[in-house]
């Protein structure tokens, strides 16, 4: 094609493109462009993950390492702290509101002890999973890797925590006449379910909290609300027994409870099955597997949003 200028010379036109006409998905389509930091497929992306697996675990060792990094005794404070919030509990609720009732001092102490540090890795594990975007942009949108890798990493630090906490718990429980036995084994398997749903919850409030980082100013009352219904300074059966039945049902089956129950069931020798709500292990397992898939599932759908706006 020409056209003739003003001058008499003949000007060359732009010959029609091949593309002329293609909208942007069907230019994508032609040349195999994809978008960046598109969302992967459900099963591809747990490969990414699994892919990742090495980078989670020294993310989470690392930033264990880091929390108490500039205190003067260190790592310890990961056992002091919530054997101080224990001390206090007891003091205000086993001595001076009498919440023991019903529960000999020599179990009480191993009871309450239990249900601190137990309660302290779900709780520790929320608040984290809250801030697990939104406080390490910086982070995911400098590089390519699975969001989820984030609230994984922050609830396995959690777990690594609880697990040094773990020789103040055996301490005091053998202090107080529960000694090891082949039922301790047992503290494996609900840790493992612990975790599991304390993950599925990471996922879920991390999305959450990537929109709405003020969610993370909201969150310790709604977890201490959830502590206290769920049985850490007291017997939830004991303590409402004058109230309806259901009331006592709703709050021995939340997983909070459940977990410090299959905890304090393993590991306290006065603490029978008869503190148990019926079908205790079926619940920590369906808790476990039904927070574990949706909150996966939930945050995988926002995947590609994280870091965006």
């Amino acid at each position: 094609m020409s056209d003739t200028t003003h001058d008499g010379g003949v000007a060359l036109g732009t010959p029609p493109s091949a593309d002329e006409g293609l909208d942007a998905a069907q230019l994508a389509a032609k040349y195999g462009l994809t978008v960046s930091g598109a969302r992967p497929g459900l099963f591809a992306y747990m490969r990414q993950l699994w892919g990742r697996r090495h980078f989670i675990l020294a993310f989470s060792r690392a930033k264990l390492t880091a929390q108490y990094s500039q205190a003067k005794l260190g790592q310890l404070w990961q056992v002091v702290t919530p054997l101080l919030n224990a001390c206090v509990y007891y003091l205000i609720f086993g001595l001076i509101l009498g919440t023991r009732e019903g529960i000999p001092h020599d179990v009480f102490v191993p009871f309450l002890v239990t249900g601190v540090f137990v309660f302290t890795f779900t709780q520790s594990s929320v608040m984290a999973g809250v801030r697990s975007i939104s406080g390490n942009l910086g982070l995911v949108r400098a590089l390519h890797f699975p969001r989820a890798s984030l609230p994984i990493s922050f609830s396995l630090q959690q777990l690594q925590q609880l697990l040094f906490s773990m020789i103040v718990m055996v301490a005091v429980t053998v202090i107080f006449g529960s000694y090891p036995s082949l039922s301790w084994l047992l503290v494996i398997p609900a840790l493992l379910l612990q975790f599991v749903f304390n993950t599925g919850l990471a996922l879920v409030m991390a999305r959450l909290g990537s929109k709405t980082p003020d969610l993370a100013q909201l969150m310790p009352f709604v977890m201490r609300t959830w502590m206290y219904a769920s049985g850490v300074m007291f017997s939830i059966p004991v303590m409402l027994k004058d109230k309806p039945a259901w009331i006592a049902d709703v709050l021995q089956y939340n997983p909070a409870a459940i977990y410090m129950d299959l905890v304090r069931f393993a590991m306290i020798d006065g603490y029978g099955s008869e503190n148990l709500p019926d079908h205790v292990w079926a619940a920590g397992l369906g808790w476990a597997v039904l927070l574990g898939v949706v909150g996966f599932v939930y945050f995988w759908k926002a995947e590609e949003r994280y870091g965006r706006g």
